[in-house]
């Protein structure tokens, strides 16, 4: 992860234009704090993408509260050229704005791990271009795992992105925020609780008015009990293991599977009021705590200023 900031940070002298790659299923969660101090005084594009996973209802309140602090926000589906054409838009009319300053313009894209980043830089070439597959893709996160080399996207003006492995929070202070990205794909199944995640997704898919999860699945009935819910997928989808006992890992994977597919439809999993996100803004990003190998650099760092402080005073330096 460090090292995927340092080559960001290394790179960013090159770069004219950041996309900064978001889950429209996770406005707010999928946000990275750590971007802000890298990216400053670059312009920025932020695209929320799956757009075709989330309500396009969310899209105007997002905007909104993304507007207030100077985020000029796009939304996008790299399965449709027109939704990922606004991209190459911006970076056309910036090129064109200033052909002197930008004989090439080139694009740094960033994000968390698993929103999506490759699949739209391949969709940028296959609707600027009418080029194939120029980055890999893939369902876990971490495809990515290097800056890749400049890739064309348009060639008048000549417009260049360059990919970067997805960076996460190295400490998510909300574990409710921590949950969402686990459930988007953003931290691999193997680090997260997966019954955790179930419950969750359960608590939320109750919480949606006019969602039958119950039809979607083949299930009885509604429930809270994320142990009945789970004996009834599982007895629904044969999960069983030798002996004829029920295999719950399976019903849980199944469950975060179809969620992960789209088979609820169009869902967010953030809370877009605008209490919610002022509270989100203030807890996750200004007042956000340092992780346990942060906070031990900076004790370390303080301890080196003490001592040359110290040093000053009897003239040792």
């Amino acid at each position: 992860m460090m090292a995927g900031l340092r080559e960001m940070r290394d790179q960013m002298r090159t770069v004219d234009l950041v996309v900064e790659t978001r889950d429209a299923r996770i406005p707010l969660s999928s946000i990275n704090k750590q971007f802000e101090q890298i990216i400053k005084g670059k312009r920025r594009v932020v695209v929320y993408n799956k757009a075709d996973l989330a309500p396009s209802a969310i899209q105007a309140a997002v905007r909104q509260e993304m507007d207030k602090r100077g985020q000029h926000v796009l939304f996008t589906d790299t399965s449709i050229n027109q939704s990922v054409r606004q991209i190459l838009t911006v970076a056309r009319d910036m090129a064109k704005s200033d052909p002197i300053r930008y004989p090439q313009l080139v694009i740094m894209v960033i994000g968390m791990p698993n929103v999506g980043k490759s699949s739209l830089i391949n969709a940028l070439r296959r609707t600027g271009l009418n080029r194939g597959k120029a980055a890999n893709t893939g369902a876990k996160p971490g495809v990515t795992r290097s800056l890749s080399s400049k890739i064309r996207v348009l060639e008048s003006p000549p417009v260049y992105l360059v990919d970067t492995p997805g960076v996460m929070i190295p400490f998510i202070p909300d574990p409710i925020a921590a949950i969402k990205v686990a459930l988007t794909g953003g931290i691999k199944d193997n680090i997260a609780d997966e019954n955790v995640l179930a419950d969750y997704l359960l608590f939320r898919l109750n919480r949606f008015a006019g969602l039958d999860y119950c039809s979607i699945l083949g299930i009885e009935r509604p429930t809270d009990d994320i142990t009945d819910f789970l004996q009834q997928l599982g007895t629904r989808i044969g999960a069983l293991r030798q002996g004829g006992e029920l295999d719950t890992d399976k019903a849980v994977q199944f469950f975060l599977r179809a969620f992960r597919r789209g088979r609820f439809g169009q869902l967010c999993l953030d809370d877009l009021d605008e209490r919610s996100v002022e509270e989100f803004f203030q807890r996750s990003l200004e007042n956000a705590p340092l992780s346990k190998n942060q906070s031990q650099k900076a004790k370390r760092a303080a301890q080196r200023q003490r001592s040359l402080e110290r040093a000053r005073k009897r003239k040792l330096l």
